[in-house]
């Protein structure tokens, strides 16, 4: 329930309503365009667990959390999560170890996005939360000017401009459907350009090759098989750079846990634990570098 009541607030737009501070709300449903009692209803409920806060009877605020979903990318995860992925969850079985999204909306994830063009435009959004976290982690591997970094299935290219900002002299690539909703001007602007075209049957050559949470929507068979691509089309010594997740031993929360399950419902795919990514890796032709929590290094031998 937190799921969907989550979903629908984010599509109502409820936390940008609430930028200039507590509103009643009456004023908040007129203003969204709800029914006033089911949205009080909501709002309290996530208040509940810290997401708005009703700092009077009727009159609700922003927190740090629900504020969040002002920002890039996260109003978009919660409004995948209450709708299209929710109903793909509400499939999800044990006896056959399929995805169930297929089964669900009659046709596989991709497939489905490129005729919802909208839902694409939200996912290559959504995508863009964490771009920080993952440049910080890129700020610290040893970059050399004149390099072409590729951004394989890198969407609206969000992180390989950010990339190319702090690093001047890369050029970038972004590598991606044609369905992929981007900007393309704005890709000049930063020093990239878009090339349309499949993982599965060709990369553009480059000196650096970026995975940013794509191998994790794939099972071992079709991983491998794009590794094997990038494998194909890359000099030697070209280094590939893999942000996922590793599963960690153990019973401590971790969220990679959960989102493993989406991934099943999605398209098969499945987070990583370090010796299953060693064995999809190496049996791809590449050396693995360096392994940690959302980094894979490696290099084409």
């Amino acid at each position: 329930m937190g799921t969907k009541v989550l979903g629908i607030v984010a599509d109502l737009g409820v936390a940008k309503a609430l930028t200039d501070g507590p509103r009643p709300v009456d004023d908040i449903a007129r203003k969204v365009g709800a029914n006033a009692d089911s949205l009080l209803r909501f709002l309290r409920a996530l208040a509940s667990d810290g997401v708005f806060a009703e700092v009077e009877p009727g009159v609700f605020s922003n927190t740090d959390a629900s504020r969040l979903l002002s920002g890039e990318g996260w109003d978009d995860f919660a409004h995948l999560f209450g709708s299209v992925w929710y109903q793909a969850v509400s499939d999800l079985e044990a006896e056959t170890g399929e995805a169930t999204f297929p089964r669900t909306f009659g046709t596989d994830f991709w497939a489905w996005f490129a005729d919802h063009p909208e839902e694409r435009a939200s996912f290559d959004r959504a995508m863009t939360e964490g771009k920080e976290r993952r440049v910080e982690r890129l700020s610290r591997v040893e970059w050399h000017g004149g390099e072409t970094v590729v951004d394989v299935g890198g969407g609206n290219g969000s992180l390989l401009m950010e990339l190319v900002r702090r690093q001047p002299g890369l050029r970038g690539i972004v590598f991606d459907l044609p369905e992929t909703n981007r900007d393309e001007a704005q890709l000049a602007r930063e020093g990239c350009e878009f090339m349309a075209g499949s993982f599965f049957e060709r990369v553009p050559p480059g000196d650096a090759y970026l995975l940013g949470t794509v191998l994790h929507d794939w099972d071992d068979e079709h991983a491998a098989a794009i590794l094997h691509t990038i494998r194909k089309g890359a000099p030697p010594g070209a280094r590939v750079l893999i942000f996922d997740s590793v599963i960690q031993p153990g019973n401590d929360p971790q969220g990679a846990k959960w989102l493993d399950v989406l991934m099943l419902v999605i398209a098969g795919g499945r987070e990583r634990t370090e010796a299953e990514w060693r064995e999809l890796v190496e049996g791809a032709g590449l050396r693995i570098d360096a392994i940690e929590d959302g980094l894979v290094q490696a290099s084409c031998l």
